[in-house]
């Protein structure tokens, strides 16, 4: 484990019943700098992003958060160590404004209610709170979607709303499950520009199938298979890795390695 880092993960052992779904494994995440998950479907990918946000129990294993070893968070525990996720999709909240939406990410040990600011008891809160979440939206690039209902954003927009929602905690790590699913090319380059300057504020760590957005974003990749790690290092290290050629291709040629460079895996 590394002493410093925003996120240290050693011998992580994940079992459902008789099935290993991780094995053994290790990550480490330095301050302000985006990690990059990646490998073959059921690879075990998103099992570590459960077992750090508190989801699943690891059978084994160590986590170390912000330079401290401690045990396994539980779900509820997330915002008060400073670790933020998102989940596959959007998940906003039809009935409430995008300003609303991105306020119920706050920071439950804030001592923040939202339901109760939102219905003004507390206006000198609510005011606080929504400042919060103008300012996330417009780290998100989404300050002008405020006023709009989700039912009027474009999924690129939804996706940028969903951001903000985990950045109005303040998080000193974000979780993002296949943040760049469903765009197209010229959003996925647009989220791409907006990952690099979001890492000036945290650490981020991402779990995603377009193998060139890691490439273009991640200073340091992981590459999992069958629960375990295989390679890590940069992204042109992991990508010549013959034993992830042969995960993506089942194949350690070089045109292997420039496929995988110029596909979603």
């Amino acid at each position: 484990m590394t002493a410093g880092a925003a996120l240290s993960i050693s011998n992580l052992t994940v079992k459902f019943g008789g099935l290993t779904a991780l094995d053994d494994v290790f990550i480490d995440i330095a301050p302000n700098t985006i990690v990059g998950l990646i490998g073959p479907n059921g690879a075990g990918k998103t099992t570590v992003f459960n077992a750090i946000s508190g989801l699943v129990s690891p059978a084994s294993g160590k986590i170390s958060i912000h330079g401290s070893e401690m045990k396994w968070p539980a779900s509820h525990e997330l915002a008060e160590l400073g670790i933020s996720r998102t989940l596959q999709g959007v998940g906003l909240f039809s009935g409430l404004k995008v300003i609303e939406n991105v306020m119920m990410g706050a920071d439950q040990s804030s001592g923040s209610n939202f339901f109760k600011d939102l219905i003004g008891a507390s206006g000198r809160a609510e005011a606080k709170l929504r400042q919060r979440a103008t300012d996330a939206l417009a780290w998100a690039g989404a300050l002008h979607l405020a006023e709009k209902m989700p039912g009027e954003l474009t999924y690129p927009e939804s996706k940028r709303v969903s951001i903000a929602r985990s950045l109005v905690s303040y998080p000193q790590l974000l979780l993002l499950d296949e943040p760049a699913a469903g765009l197209g090319q010229d959003d996925i380059d647009k989220f791409a520009a907006l990952l690099k300057q979001l890492k000036e504020r945290c650490a981020i760590i991402i779990v995603e199938h377009h193998v060139d957005f890691i490439g273009a974003i991640s200073d340091q990749v992981y590459v999992l298979n069958f629960g375990k790690v295989i390679s890590s290092g940069t992204f042109d290290t992991v990508k010549r890795d013959p034993a992830v050629l042969a995960a993506y291709l089942g194949t350690s040629n070089q045109t292997g390695s420039e496929k995988l460079g110029g596909q979603n895996a």
